[in-house]
């Protein structure tokens, strides 16, 4: 017997599989969506922790591009905050009005229109691997900046084993991976407050020479570049700086985690990143001035900041350690939002076919498994080809982000237009949202024309192919559903003379056990294929169907109840019609997410009901076969004559012919 087909090695498997990922969790559970979802303090630690985390590598990035005139920080701290709470705001509104989730890509899809919501959407996954590139690249940067330079060749395998770290934890699921990670968080909060205020509270004597710093530098700019040149350099920093704001998006992408009631839920998340991070970039950038701080090669600022306020601290050395660790460990709670709400934008784009539609599956713990492993392995690979240069990724990464902050601030100011005649503070918020929208765009240009050559050149590459590879997919899928859409107009309303068949199922007849999904035209071909290619064979028929559980219908008790109702009343026709052809016939049907497992179950307990019966599918075919039809269609069908086969019972998977 092969080893792949031994019960026992395949039982042995699953308990592994089962101890690393978790056991599958029940769809049918009340509490589930509870239980999976995230309270604010809990959502502030999943998707709060990448706004917060890029403090440790956004004004860092800000304050380098000052040079000498770095009297200008005070100016750039306080822009930096006020720019924080002007696009938390903004977001708010989003979370507001399109309380399902999916953030810059369904504003720009439903207010801007498709090719800009691709975009947005393209621009928002390569951002997302950015986001676990950055972050991790940055944690490994931080950690190592107490480790001897001797073991810093280990830096890039150690970003990897943190990345395959991280993938494992996810495909556990959301909410036990941030719980793993949430004392990180609860550490990185109170050493740094630790820090700031005691870089604000014990060097309140250098505030005066701060001031008189300010003055002369400006006087001397003034006498020397000009206004101008001053205003040039201001907003060179600020938009290299931009790292600063990338996560504050995530809230509104991952909305469908957020325990009822959702919107107010993700509002008060945004709260607390929006306060945390605007209160930690802004009061660094004061520290930076007030201490003079300068670079020390093979250390990020804020350890040369540590290291300085707590050096004459009881065990100073230590505490300084456990605040840059924390720092670290917390871009490692950051890259989390890439796993989380990554794979969530996939999904919504699987949904609308720009992605292979298996990117909205669900995986027994109720993860896209599949957007997971994609996001983390793509992560990996730039990890290697960049060898974890927190330089060149971080252009990459603002570039994207700033895209898709555009394309979403543009959308809401056409929505605020829209909605002038019925929201009495339509002006005020689009107010706002024209405010952000010059802010987001000026980033953009301003970090994509300074940092074309470092990077910037790479990362509208990439997002452009995702954009090309989008199209294709969507191409392809139009032209499958026109070949279904010729089916059901030519089959879904044919008449039938037959009387009708209301006698029960017999259990000793033949039974032709026919898998469906939808009522439609693919399926009632594949029964008049049974009809025509067996006549006169089979007395009963059984349809089985899964009620599929996907990202698009995991958003609450009452989508999932629907989904099920939608599928009984597909069955029930399914049903009627070979009634009406004169048969006997019934159904059986269940909610999950794995359709193999399921409908193999399902099946077996037909055969055992009805002994002489026959399983039955159907399966697009092509024409002219080619490499990327397995990846764009399901081969389930075969999955599940291999499974069923190998249990003894006879399976037919018969051809629907395609010409795509």
């Amino acid at each position: 017997m092969e080893p792949e087909n031994d019960p026992a090695a395949s039982s042995i498997f699953q308990k592994i599989a089962q101890a690393v990922f978790g056991s599958p969790k029940l769809i049918k559970d009340p509490h589930l969506f509870h239980k999976m979802s995230l309270i604010p303090i809990l959502a502030w630690v999943g998707l709060g922790a990448d706004g917060l985390s890029s403090s440790a590598y956004g004004p860092e990035e800000a304050f380098r591009a000052l040079g000498q005139h770095t009297y200008l920080a005070i100016l750039l701290g306080l822009a930096t905050a006020v720019t924080v709470f002007i696009i938390s705001y903004a977001y708010s509104r989003i979370i507001e009005h399109f309380p399902h989730g999916g953030g810059g890509y369904i504003v720009a899809t439903h207010m801007l229109g498709e090719k800009a919501g691709v975009v947005s959407g393209s621009a928002l996954l390569v951002d997302y691997v950015l986001t676990i590139t950055v972050s991790i690249a940055a944690c490994v940067d931080a950690m190592f900046s107490y480790i001897p330079h001797q073991f810093h060749q280990y830096k890039v395998p150690f970003t990897c084993f943190l990345a395959v770290v991280l993938i494992v934890l996810n495909i556990r699921g959301v909410k036990e991976s941030i719980s793993i990670l949430a004392p990180i968080f609860a550490i990185f909060v109170v050493t740094h407050i630790l820090m700031l205020l005691d870089g604000i509270f014990t060097h309140t004597d250098r505030f005066a020479p701060l001031a008189r710093d300010f003055q002369s530098g400006l006087h001397h700019d003034l006498s020397t570049i000009g206004f101008f040149g001053i205003l040039l350099l201001f907003m060179r920093a600020y938009s290299l700086g931009g790292g600063t704001y990338t996560g504050i998006e995530a809230v509104s992408n991952g909305l469908q985690i957020m325990r009822e009631p959702r919107v107010q839920t993700g509002k008060r998340t945004m709260v607390y990143m929006a306060t945390s991070l605007a209160f930690t970039a802004g009061v660094l950038f004061l520290c930076y001035s007030l201490i003079g701080i300068r670079p020390v090669e093979g250390k990020t600022l804020n350890a040369v900041l540590a290291d300085g306020l707590f050096s004459d601290w009881p065990m100073g050395h230590a505490i300084a350690f456990i605040t840059i660790f924390s720092e670290g460990a917390l871009l490692l709670v950051a890259a989390q939002t890439g796993f989380v709400d990554g794979p969530r934008v996939m999904a919504n784009m699987a949904v609308d076919s720009w992605f292979p539609h298996r990117f909205a599956a669900l995986s027994v713990r109720l993860t896209m498994r599949n957007g997971i492993m994609l996001m983390g392995t793509a992560a990996i690979a730039l990890l290697l080809y960049t060898r974890g240069s927190v330089d060149a990724l971080i252009v990459m990464y603002s570039i994207n982000v700033f895209v898709t902050f555009s394309l979403s601030q543009l959308g809401m100011s056409r929505f605020f237009i829209q909605r002038r005649r019925e929201d009495p503070k339509w002006l005020q918020h689009l107010s706002v949202h024209l405010v952000g929208l010059v802010i987001c765009a000026t980033i953009l240009v301003i970090t994509t024309v300074e940092k074309f050559a470092e990077g910037g050149w790479l990362t509208l590459l990439i997002t452009s192919v995702v954009i090309a590879l989008c199209y294709l997919i969507k191409g392809h899928y139009t032209r499958v559903r026109q070949g279904i859409a010729q089916l059901d107009e030519t089959l879904l309303d044919f008449p039938i003379t037959r009387p009708y068949n209301d006698a029960p199922l017999n259990r000793n007849d033949t039974t032709a056990i026919q898998l469906v999904s939808g009522y439609s035209g693919f399926g009632v071909h594949t029964l008049l294929s049974i009809l025509t290619t067996f006549p006169k064979t089979y007395k009963n028929v059984v349809f089985v169907s899964v009620a599929v559980v996907d990202s698009g219908s995991f958003k609450g008790a009452e989508e999932v109840e629907a989904l099920e109702a939608s599928v009984k009343a597909g069955l029930e026709k399914y049903v009627d019609l070979a009634r009406r052809l004169g048969f006997a016939a019934d159904y059986r049907m269940e909610v999950a997410t794995d359709v193999v497992e399921t409908v193999t179950g399902i099946c077996k307990q037909v055969h055992e009901e009805y002994p002489r019966s026959v399983v039955f599918t159907g399966q697009l075919t092509f024409r002219l076969e080619k490499f990327y039809h397995r990846m764009l269609h399901n081969e389930t069908a075969f999955a599940i004559q291999r499974r069923l086969q190998w249990d003894g019972l006879t399976t037919v998977i018969l051809p629907i012919r395609m010409r795509s």
